[in-house]
C-alpha cells in the first residue's frame, strides 16, 4: 500500500499544501471547518509527516552526532543518558558513534556526520584529551566545528577556542586528597591514568599541589600512572604492595582503577579501609554496589550530558554561549576510606 503524503491530504481536503502544513505545525490560524476536515483525514490515514522532508525544508535534521571513546566504560553512557534526556525535550535524536579510542575512527565518524548533515556534535574523549594532539587532528575538528556547532565534553584542544563543557577534575582531585589528609593520612599514593592524557596530568598536578600545600612529602615511587582499567589498578596496587614501604592511602585516577586496586589489596590479605584507604573518581554506578562501597568524586555525569546539550542547542539556535562551562565536582564519602588508626 502506497504511503499517504501531505499532497494526498491536501488534494482530498481540497486545500493547499501550505494549509495542511499550518494545521500540522499549528503555525497559523485555519478556519475551524477546514481544520476539522484535515484532522479527520490525518486520523483516517494515520498520517505521519516525513521528518526528513520537513528537515530539508527547514535545513535541519533534528539529529545530534555524539562521539564517545569507550561505551564499555559506564561513565560515558551516563553522560549520554543526561544528553538524551535533555535532547528529547526538543524532539532531537542522536547518531551515536563509539571510536574505541581510535583517532582514525574519530575522523571517519566526523566525515559521516557531515554527510548525514547532523545539526550539532558532542565530542568526548580521544584526541581532545591528549596533552599533545597532532596538528592535522586539531585542524580537522576545528574545520568541522566551523561548519557544525560542536561541544567538547571534558576535554579541549590547545590553541583553539572551541566550546567546552567540563567538570573541574583538578578541583575534584583536591577534594579527594584533602579528604584523605583530614582523615590523618600523610603518606598517600597515586594510581592509574595514561601519562599522555590531560585527565591524568591535571589530576596528578592537583595531587602534587594539594600535598605540597599540606607540607606533606610526595614519594615519587608511589606515583604509578598506567591506564584507566581495572587490570591497571590491580597491577599497580600489586607493584605498590611489593615495595618495602607503602602508603596508608591511595588516590585512583578513576573508579575502575580503584576497584582493581581494592581487589589486589584483598588478594594480598589487606582489608580496605582498615589497612589502607582508597578513593576513586567518577562515581560510576558500580561504585555504590562494590564491596566496600567506594569513596569517590562525582563528576555529575548526568548533569554534564544535560548541560552539553543545552549549550549545543543554544549554539544551534545561533545564541551566544560561554566558551567554557564548568561544573563543580562532589566528594561522595562511602566505605573505602576511614581515619588513620594510631
Amino acid at each position: 500500500m502506497r504511503q499517504v503524503t501531505i499532497y494526498d491530504i491536501a488534494k482530498e481536503a481540497k486545500v493547499s499544501i501550505s494549509t495542511v502544513s499550518r494545521v500540522l505545525n499549528d503555525t497559523a490560524p485555519v478556519r475551524g471547518s477546514t481544520r476539522a476536515k484535515i484532522e479527520e483525514l490525518i486520523q483516517k490515514y494515520n498520517f505521519q509527516p516525513n521528518a526528513m522532508a520537513r528537515g530539508l525544508l527547514k535545513n535541519e535534521t533534528g539529529i545530534i552526532g555524539v562521539i564517545v571513546p569507550d561505551l564499555t566504560n559506564p561513565f560515558f553512557p551516563e553522560v549520554f543518558a543526561g544528553a538524551e534526556e535533555e535532547a528529547m525535550r526538543s524532539g532531537l535524536t542522536f547518531l551515536l558513534s563509539n571510536t574505541i579510542g581510535d583517532y582514525v575512527k574519530e575522523s571517519e565518524y566526523l566525515s559521516i556526520m557531515r554527510e548525514k548533515r547532523v545539526d550539532g556534535i558532542i565530542f568526548m574523549g580521544g584526541r581532545i584529551n591528549l596533552k599533545h594532539c597532532e596538528e592535522h587532528l586539531v585542524q580537522e575538528l576545528v574545520q568541522c566545528a566551523s561548519i557544525i556547532p560542536t561541544v567538547l565534553v571534558n576535554g579541549g584542544l590547545r590553541g583553539t577556542d572551541l566550546t567546552r563543557v567540563a567538570t573541574d577534575e583538578a578541583a575534584g582531585t583536591v577534594l579527594a586528597v584533602q579528604h584523605l589528609i583530614e582523615l590523618g593520612h600523610t603518606q598517600i599514593g597515586f594510581i592509574g591514568g595514561e601519562s599522555h592524557m590531560t585527565t591524568t596530568s591535571n589530576k596528578l598536578r592537583a595531587f602534587r599541589k594539594t600535598m605540597k600545600e599540606a607540607n606533606l612529602d610526595i614519594r615519587e615511587e608511589w606515583l604509578l600512572p598506567d591506564s584507566f582499567s581495572i587490570d591497571s589498578g590491580k597491577r599497580q596496587m600489586h607493584n605498590l604492595l611489593a615495595m618495602k614501604e607503602r602508603p596508608t592511602a591511595v588516590f585512583c585516577v578513576n573508579d575502575y582503577t580503584a576497584i582493581g586496586a581494592i581487589k589486589a589489596a584483598a588478594e594480598a590479605g589487606l582489608t580496605i579501609p582498615d589497612d589502607m584507604s582508597i578513593v576513586g573518581f567518577d562515581d560510576i554506578p558500580l561504585a555504590h554496589h562494590f564491596i566496600p562501597e567506594l569513596t569517590t568524586v562525582s563528576q555529575q555525569a548526568h548533569e554534564l550530558g544535560m548541560t552539553s546539550v543545552k549549550v549545543l542547542k543554544a549554539m544551534m539556535n545561533k545564541e551566544k554561549v560561554k566558551k567554557h562551562t564548568s561544573l563543580e565536582p562532589k566528594l561522595i564519602v562511602r566505605q573505602s576510606t576511614r581515619a588513620l588508626m594510631p
